[in-house]
């Protein structure tokens, strides 16, 4: 079992667990279609927070092109992948109704995805809950189980 914490990435192989724990960050989740291998990266924040420089694992384009290179490392082409988006959670929704980090976090990702070409099976996003991820790479889908704060 792996687990992530804030701006982990790993890329392991079939029948190995991925897990992590989620509010306003985001997760992204990335297999071949074979399911053989399976990925992970647990994203902070989608752009650098201030003081902060790109090459921090927990900035979105740095976890993602992490992620890539480790998929890539084992002979799996991202843009053949398939992935799914979760978090994003509003952490404080009484003092932000709109415009906070978790939205943001996940709007980058699909865009960022959507960008790279690679397809979003389903994704679990935004709402004022934390979310307990888990995966064993192989068939099915990630296990989401929604935590109200």
């Amino acid at each position: 079992m792996h687990t992530l914490h804030p701006g982990d990435v790993r890329v392991v192989d079939r029948g190995e667990r991925l897990e992590t724990l989620l509010g306003s960050c985001v997760a992204i989740v990335m297999t071949d279609p074979r399911r053989t291998v399976g990925a992970m990266c647990h994203v902070v924040h989608s752009r650098p927070a201030v003081g902060e420089t790109p090459e921090t694992a927990a900035w979105g384009e740095t976890a993602l092109r992490t992620m890539y290179a480790g998929l890539l490392a084992r002979g799996i082409v991202p843009a053949l992948c398939e992935s799914w988006v979760y978090g994003g959670g509003n952490m404080f929704p009484a003092l932000f109704v709109q415009g906070h980090v978790g939205a943001d976090n996940a709007g980058w990702a699909l865009r960022a995805l959507a960008r790279d070409g690679v397809c979003v099976l389903d994704r679990d996003t935004g709402g004022d809950v934390y979310r307990k991820l888990a995966w064993t790479v192989g068939d099915g889908a990630p296990e989401v189980v929604a935590v109200r704060i």
